[in-house]
């Protein structure tokens, strides 16, 4: 299949895609496999039985695998199932993610910034909810799939978020996670139920936001800042996918809150380096972006790109005025975040207070190296003030 992958990659360019993209790559990936029959020894005496059952009647160029409604893979089938409409959204999506994204309770709870109980409720009154009503365990087909389509991107989303920054274990990022995730994004995409504009630019997003994995961590596996990161080690081809989704999300009007995330990582993955990026342009679609998600953890990143363009103490006051601020008390983020603006202010002291915080919150040990070596900042700084002849 690999192969026959990069022979669509070395030769649809050229000669354009195929009517039948799927039937297309089956048959070479069958005939490539024949080719390997034939040639290795080892499988010569079973030749003759292997070349019978891949020869049986398959897909040819100009057939369909699956009906043009149906979805073929088994776990994005899965997730349109756990996405029934009888069934409350939020209650859906963890669904979806306890099921399918083998989250467990506490990584749901923090992916919604709730508590674990709160979460093993939903999970309760779903299965109720699914006895209850009677819901049938069944794959949706046609206009039903569409009707459950923004529970799946959502569920997507959420996949994706937990591989590119685990709220638990010893590792921040998880590729597999992440490469799965845009996987079933990517199968979506080609199938006419998903095929829409916030489908693409929610594999935009994804493909940008990728893109930046192999450069977010040191060589020991600590973090790095996007203003650390070497740009060179980014994943150029993935940016150029990212593009071409994110063009294929802008042929209609309508707008969604992945068509203002994946807006904000263009910026990030087009900049030539960290004092190239148009914040301006990203705080602006923050602006935006708090139309459809008026979250504190949308106010939160708002805030650092005020920052960014007016200065910390903007930031700090962005912070200071985010509705239901008390809700991000346990996010260690939101400490960390008013510590950098606290330490670009030289308030050193100030600025250990909200790192010492943000690292108790802090359980991945790759953030907790960050978060030490920045509270190691600011004692040196104030150690150094103490230290300063007074003129």
């Amino acid at each position: 299949m690999q192969e026959a992958l990069a022979r669509a990659f070395q030769t649809w360019p050229f000669y354009g895609v195929p009517d039948n993209p799927s039937a297309w790559i089956m048959r070479t990936a069958r005939n490539l496999a024949l080719d390997v029959v034939r040639r290795e020894k080892v499988f010569r005496e079973k030749e003759p039985e292997i070349v019978r059952l891949m020869d049986r009647e398959g897909p040819t160029p100009n057939s369909v695998i699956f009906p043009e409604q149906e979805i073929a893979d088994d776990r994005l089938r899965m997730m349109f199932v756990c996405c029934h409409p009888q069934i409350p959204p939020e209650a859906q999506v963890a669904l979806a993610l306890k099921t399918l994204g083998g989250f467990g309770v506490t990584e749901i709870s923090r992916a919604f910034l709730t508590t674990d109980a709160a979460i093993a409720k939903r999970l309760t009154r779903a299965k109720q909810k699914i006895r209850e009503a009677q819901i049938p365990f069944e794959i949706p087909t046609g206009e039903e799939l569409g009707r459950r389509l923004d529970g799946v991107l959502h569920s997507l989303y959420l996949i994706f978020n937990e591989g590119y920054k685990a709220s638990s274990g010893d590792k921040l990022i998880r590729e597999d996670v992440c490469a799965e995730a845009i996987r079933l994004a990517g199968l979506l995409a080609e199938y006419p139920a998903g095929n829409l504009p916030k489908t693409h630019a929610l594999l935009a997003l994804m493909l940008f936001s990728a893109a930046r994995l192999p450069a977010r961590l040191d060589a020991e596996g600590n973090l790095l800042r996007l203003q650390e990161q070497d740009r060179t080690l980014w994943d150029r081809f993935m940016i150029v996918r990212g593009m071409y989704h994110f063009t294929k999300s802008a042929t209609n009007g309508d707008i969604s809150e992945y068509h203002l995330q994946a807006g904000i990582a263009a910026c990030h993955s087009l900049a030539q380096d960290y004092a190239g990026t148009d914040w301006r342009q990203i705080l602006s679609l923050y602006n935006r972006l708090r139309e459809f998600d008026p979250s504190p953890v949308v106010a939160l990143n708002r805030a650092v790109a005020i920052a960014e363009v007016d200065g910390p103490q903007a930031g700090l006051e962005a912070v200071r005025a985010i509705p239901d601020l008390a809700s991000l008390e346990s996010y260690y983020l939101l400490h960390a975040v008013l510590g950098e603006f606290e330490l670009r202010l030289n308030h050193a002291p100030a600025a250990a207070v909200h790192f010492r915080k943000s690292l108790e919150l802090a359980e991945i040990k790759s953030e907790q190296a960050f978060l030490a070596k920045r509270l190691q900042v600011c004692e040196e700084q104030t150690t150094k003030k103490e230290f300063e002849p007074v003129s």
